[in-house]
């Protein structure tokens, strides 16, 4: 018998076909996913739990807070006169915003195309950013008088200091690389500065304006409270009511605010959207 018989033939099984599973689409479209209960439940979860605990301390400490319900019958009650010095108060936050917006813009422009401007503007900024804008807000009274400015500078202060940090620190964060080649291209500082140092800054712009569209209404409100001579706008319904010691109306003053800030929110995050949406922060999440 020869070797080669002795040898075993050995035949390899045959590798098993393995079927995925089917792919199940998805039950909602991409444009309709804040539908889904798991982006709103938490949130009316949390309301529930959020009014649970106010009602338990309205019970038990009434010079406090007030019942819910006050607040909606007095809400209800004076719509009107709450509607009006919303639209003040919503006026004066997003004139005085435009205003800081503006100025911070164009400085961070100008410190990041010249150094010496920089070291010039910079350390005058913190300083305005740290001094209390309530102790400056009789002083801007006895220079412009009881008008709207007063109301609007101090709001454009409050907004200021953010966006000039962010978007100045935008402006510097494009790669030497980049602007290397636009160098040996013969690229005009204006042309550098359009096509790849604005749309550069647009992330850190757009995350500065998260903050200052909400904080644009903190800035209003404390306007009209530090500044002598205001009649209308929530700020005034606040010191009115608490003079009055009307705590469901303050409180009623209090909400509307928060509803202006997140309703501002909202609307920069979808201009974020649409504005950014080419952006590597947006395109994980559908932009």
């Amino acid at each position: 018998m020869n070797a080669a018989e002795d040898v075993l033939t050995v035949t390899e099984p045959e590798p098993e076909l393995i079927v995925a599973p089917p792919v199940r689409r998805p039950m909602w479209r991409p444009g309709l996913g804040f539908l889904h209960p798991r982006m709103w439940l938490p949130l009316v979860l949390m309301l529930a739990v959020l009014a649970t605990l106010w009602t338990w301390g309205a019970h038990s400490m009434p010079y406090l807070l007030p019942p819910l319900g006050d607040i909606g019958d007095t809400l209800r009650e004076d719509a009107d006169y709450y509607v009006n010095n919303a639209w003040v108060t919503l006026k004066e936050a997003l004139m005085g915003l435009g205003l800081g917006l503006v100025a911070a813009f164009v400085l961070a422009v100008i410190t990041s195309e010249f150094p010496l401007a920089r070291r010039a503007i910079m350390p005058v900024a913190v300083i305005l950013n740290v001094t209390p804008l309530v102790a400056i807000a009789p002083a801007l009274v006895v220079a412009f008088g009881f008008g709207a400015a007063p109301k609007l500078i101090v709001t454009g202060l409050i907004c200021f200091f953010p966006i000039l940090i962010n978007t100045s620190m935008g402006l510097r964060a494009v790669p030497q690389p980049v602007l290397q080649v636009y160098r040996t291209v013969n690229a005009s500082r204006l042309e550098t500065l359009w096509y790849i140092r604005i749309p550069m800054a647009m992330p850190y712009l757009f995350a500065a304006l998260r903050i200052v569209f909400p904080l644009s209404v903190v800035g209003a409100v404390v306007a009209e409270l530090s500044a002598a001579g205001s009649s209308e706008g929530l700020g005034t319904a606040i010191s009115l009511a608490s003079s009055m010691n009307r705590l469901a109306a303050v409180y009623a003053s209090i909400a509307i605010l928060a509803l202006l800030g997140s309703v501002l929110l909202l609307l920069v995050t979808a201009l974020e959207r649409r504005v950014l949406h080419w952006h590597e922060s947006r395109q994980g999440n559908g932009g």
